[in-house]
């Protein structure tokens, strides 16, 4: 009789891998968990980056839009205030800070380029290989399953042909032991029973191969297969650490690339800062404001007790003259000195600005000439390029008649003459105020109120220059002055008790001067004169001859010889003349 091992037995030595299989699959979600959320992380860092550096183009925007807002528009009075070292330094601060802005969205590319899109990438590329790792992990955890499974049919395969076995052999026993059972039944039995012994060990050799083959197969599946997965899975998380690491660091070092070119920016502005003169600004603003013209001088006094001293011996001859000389006196020379208190005439100015000072009205002229001229240039550009175009319709007719830009060539034509005669006519009266030109029909406009009071001859074109203000605008009761009829006597007895001025200096004619226009004096080439009032900065110099010749010359014709020790009433007013 073939005696078997109780199938218990082999049970108890493999009913443990059915444990550790279980113990292995919950290892595998764990590490599924973590996976996942290490990359929950990267994702959560990489949306962290953009948001910065939606915050950086924001802010550069807004930065660009706060420069563009304060910059000054062109062709407006805004440009021509730019030109006080202050506001350069202003203008200065603005640019710097739309580069400013730049390096702001410098910072903002970089981090985009160099973390968002890498980062983007290497988190597709890492949830393609966790994806593939853990499906090597379950095909390897439903491999050694299965490899369960069949052993475990085996083994009760083996224990059902043990137990069918016994009890076959239990029965030949019981059928040999009966006498009254014949051979033939016997001999039934007993082949049965062989049979079932033979399919037990059948099923013996199976369940040992089976078994042999699963304990292979487990460690190979819990000493190769599950390290080898867990060291790649191991590897990855590594490298995510290590990838989230040298990104921060290039999050740093991307706002640490542009730290220079912002220093620099800052550093402009301190040195616009520290370019503002306030010297200079102050002697732009007098440069720009000087009118040429002298301070009004005192107001006299108007005794209005007089009538009540008068005595019975004063002549009605001398009453007359005293009252003729009183009303001119005030009217002419003190009110006419009070410019700078009348009140500007908000009409429309003449167009050659004869109502401004002789430095302003230089000033505005120069301005209108450049203007012209830059008008000029831009039709005769305009001119030259239809003269291109119509040489190409000319050489090519397909491309368009050369005949539809003859209108237009005729119109460009005629606005540069326009232009032409305009600048011709401003370059005129610029001469004029230069001393370029003297004037050929009224009077010039530049001889001051000291002149005027002192130039009975010219009362009639002077006395309105005497009222005019700084800005050259009258008064309706300046004009009515001006038609005023003086008798010559009364008005030359005006200036009978005023002291002539001071000679300053001396002056050679370097050139022959006819004046033929009121206020201005001849000289002859080589002639010494002397000088009792400089140039105010409007071409022409007040000289005397004698005690009763004085005028003006143009500068340009004299050499003049200032003496430093001459006594000077106007030197105090020398720095807002020039």
């Amino acid at each position: 009789m073939v005696s078997l091992p109780h199938p218990s037995v082999l049970h108890g030595a493999v009913s443990a891998p059915c444990l550790c299989c279980r113990k292995g699959k919950d290892q595998f979600d764990n590490l599924e968990k973590h996976t996942q959320w290490g990359i929950d992380v990267l994702e959560k860092y990489i949306k962290f980056v953009k948001e910065r550096t939606e915050i950086e183009l924001s802010y550069a925007k807004q930065l660009r839009n706060l420069s563009k807002k304060y910059q000054p528009k062109k062709n407006s009075k805004e440009e021509e205030e730019y030109r006080y070292t202050s506001t350069r330094a202003f203008l200065a601060t603005l640019n710097e800070m739309n580069d400013y802005a730049g390096q702001h969205e410098v910072i903002s590319e970089n981090m985009t380029s160099l973390i968002t899109g890498e980062l983007t990438r290497y988190v597709q590329e890492l949830k393609q290989e966790r994806k593939s790792h853990f499906h090597d992990g379950r095909k390897a955890q439903q491999h050694i399953e299965t490899c369960w499974k069949q052993l475990e049919a085996s083994k009760r395969r083996f224990e059902r042909d043990c137990k069918e076995a016994d009890r076959a052999q239990q029965y030949f026993e019981k059928m040999d032991a009966d006498i009254n059972v014949t051979k033939a039944d016997v001999e039934k039995a007993r082949q049965q029973a062989q049979l079932r012994h033979q399919m037990a060990e059948d099923s013996k050799a199976e369940y040992s191969s089976t078994l042999q083959k699963f304990n292979s197969e487990q460690h190979e599946h819990y000493y190769t297969h599950i390290p080898n997965i867990f060291q790649k899975i191991q590897e990855m998380e590594e490298r995510r650490i290590v990838r989230i690491g040298e990104s921060m660091k290039t999050f740093a070092e991307v706002d640490r690339q542009v730290i220079p070119i912002i220093g620099k920016c800052l550093d402009e502005i301190t040195k616009a800062a520290e370019s503002v003169d306030h010297k200079n600004d102050s002697q732009m603003v007098i440069e720009a404001f000087k009118s040429g013209f002298e301070p009004p001088g005192d107001v006299d006094f108007e005794d209005f007790t007089q009538p009540m001293k008068r005595t019975v011996s004063e002549s009605s001859l001398s009453n007359s003259r005293g009252d003729g000389k009183s009303e001119p006196k005030f009217g002419s020379k003190s009110k006419g000195k009070l410019w700078p208190f009348i009140k500007k005439n908000k009409g429309a100015g003449p167009e050659d600005f004869s109502n401004l000072p002789p430095e302003q009205r230089r000033k505005k002229l120069q301005q209108k000439v450049d203007e012209l001229n830059r008008d000029i240039q831009k039709e005769m550009d305009s001119r030259d390029a239809l003269t291109k175009m119509k040489d190409v319709y000319i050489k090519n007719p397909q491309m368009g008649d050369a005949a539809s830009v003859d209108h237009r060539l005729a119109e460009l034509g005629q606005n540069i003459e326009k232009l032409r005669l305009e600048v011709q006519k401003f370059e005129g009266w610029l001469a004029e105020v230069e001393g370029r030109l003297p004037a050929r029909t009224e009077q010039p406009r530049r001889q001051s109120g000291v002149y005027e009071a002192q130039n009975p001859s010219g009362v009639n074109s002077c006395a309105q220059d005497r009222e005019s203000s700084p800005d050259g605008s009258y008064t309706e009761e300046q004009s009515q002055e001006t038609e005023m009829k003086v008798p010559a006597t009364d008005f030359d007895d005006e200036f009978d008790d005023e002291e002539p001025l001071p000679t300053i200096g001396t002056c050679k004619a370097l050139y022959t001067f006819e004046g033929q226009n009121e206020g201005t004096i001849s000289v002859a080439e080589g002639e010494m004169l002397y000088v009792i009032e400089e140039d105010k900065g409007d071409g022409w110099t007040r000289i005397r001859r004698n005690e009763d010749e004085e005028g003006y010359v143009p500068t340009s014709y004299v050499e003049v010889y200032l003496d430093k020790n001459a006594k000077d009433v106007h030197k105090p007013l020398q720095k807002i003349s020039e």
